[in-house]
C-alpha cells in the first residue's frame, strides 16, 4: 500500500465479469480525470498461446492433467509482485500486453496469442490491475499485501461457466467441448489459487441469477442483469454508509451486517456510488503525501 502511488486490483476467474467492472471503473476515471496505468493480468502468464499448448501437452504426458493458467507454474507471480512493489515505491514498473485476437494484435504487427515487449509504466495517478491473481499468496509471494483496494468479482460458479462458454464460443471461436475441457483442467487450480483470494479482498461482488442455471453447458443465453442480484460484501464495513446506499440503490436490501444486495441492473451504479468516494480519498491522500514530500525536500 502506498499513499504516493496507490494501486487498485480487480481479481476474478475467467468469465467472472471483471471486464464489465473494469469498464465501469474506466468511465469513472474518465469522468474524474484520473490517469490510471492499466495492467492486464493475462500479460503475466508465463507462456504465449503456442508455448502454453506445448506445456499442457507435456504436462499431460507426465500425468499432470490439471496444469492450467490458474496455477503458479503457468504464471509470473514474482514478476507481478515486483511490479506492485516497484509501483508502490516509485510510481513505475514494467508491463506488457497479451494480444488475445487479431484486432488486438494488428497494431503491433504480431500474431494473436503473443506478448508485446516489456515497457516501463509512465507517470500516472494510480495503477489499475485486472486479472486472475490480484490477491494471490504463494510460497513467500504475497501479491495481496500491495493494493490499496482489492475487489473480487465472483459470480456463482454455474453463472461463471455460462459467461465463459458464451465468451469463448462467440469471441474466441472455441467449441463447447473445448471450453468444457478447459473448465475441468482448471478445477484443481481454481480451488487452490482462485478461491482463496476472495478471503483477502476488501470487497466482493457476487452476481446471483434468479433463473435456472442448473446445466450451464446447455444454456442458450447469459442471464440478463434484470434476471440477477449482486451480493456486495465488505470485509471492514465500519466506514460504509449503508443507509445512504439503501436510499440510492432502489430495491436494495441488507442480508448481513456487512453485506448489501442490489438488483443486477444497478450493479454499475452501485460500483460508482461505492468506489468513487474511495478514488477521491486515495487521490487526496496522494496529493497530501506529495506536498509533504516536496516540503521535506525543500527543508533538506
Amino acid at each position: 500500500m502506498s499513499e504516493l502511488h496507490p494501486i487498485i486490483a480487480i481479481t476474478g476467474s475467467s468469465g467472472a465479469g471483471t471486464t464489465s467492472v473494469t469498464r465501469t471503473f474506466s468511465n469513472m476515471f474518465r469522468r474524474e480525470h484520473v490517469d490510471a496505468a492499466l495492467v492486464e493480468g493475462d500479460s503475466f502468464h508465463r507462456h504465449d498461446r503456442n508455448a502454453m499448448r506445448a506445456a499442457m501437452a507435456a504436462a499431460d504426458q507426465d500425468g499432470h492433467s490439471h496444469f492450467s493458467h490458474f496455477g503458479h507454474q503457468a504464471n509470473l507471480f514474482a514478476d507481478l509482485e515486483r511490479l506492485f512493489a516497484d509501483y508502490g515505491a516509485r510510481g513505475t514498473g514494467r508491463r506488457r500486453r497479451y494480444l488475445h485476437d487479431a484486432a488486438e494484435a494488428e497494431p503491433y504487427r504480431q500474431e494473436p496469442g503473443t506478448f508485446t515487449a516489456w515497457q516501463d509504466i509512465p507517470p500516472s495517478d494510480l495503477l489499475y490491475y485486472e486479472g486472475l491473481h490480484g490477491a494471490v499468496v504463494h510460497e513467500g509471494i504475497d501479491i495481496a499485501r500491495h493494493p490499496d483496494l482489492l475487489i473480487g468479482v465472483v459470480p456463482v460458479i454455474n453463472l461463471e461457466w455460462i459467461q465463459k462458454l458464451h465468451r469463448d464460443r462467440s469471441c474466441r471461436g472455441y467449441s463447447t467441448e473445448a471450453v468444457m475441457d478447459t473448465v475441468l483442467r482448471r478445477m484443481h487450480d481454481y480451488v487452490h489459487y482462485i478461491c482463496p483470494q476472495f478471503s483477502r479482498t476488501h470487497v466482493n461482488l457476487q452476481r446471483v441469477p434468479t433463473v435456472d442455471t442448473s446445466n450451464p453447458f446447455i444454456a442458450r443465453a447469459i442471464p440478463s442483469a434484470d434476471e440477477s442480484f449482486v451480493v456486495i460484501r465488505f470485509r471492514d464495513p465500519k466506514d460504509i454508509d449503508f443507509r445512504y446506499l439503501l436510499s440510492m440503490l432502489h430495491d436494495s436490501f441488507m442480508s448481513r451486517a456487512n453485506t448489501i444486495v442490489v438488483p443486477g441492473g444497478k450493479m454499475e451504479l452501485a460500483i460508482e456510488i461505492i468506489f468513487t468516494p474511495f478514488v477521491w480519498r486515495i487521490l487526496e491522500r496522494k496529493q497530501k503525501a506529495q506536498a509533504r514530500q516536496a516540503h521535506l525536500e525543500r527543508v533538506a
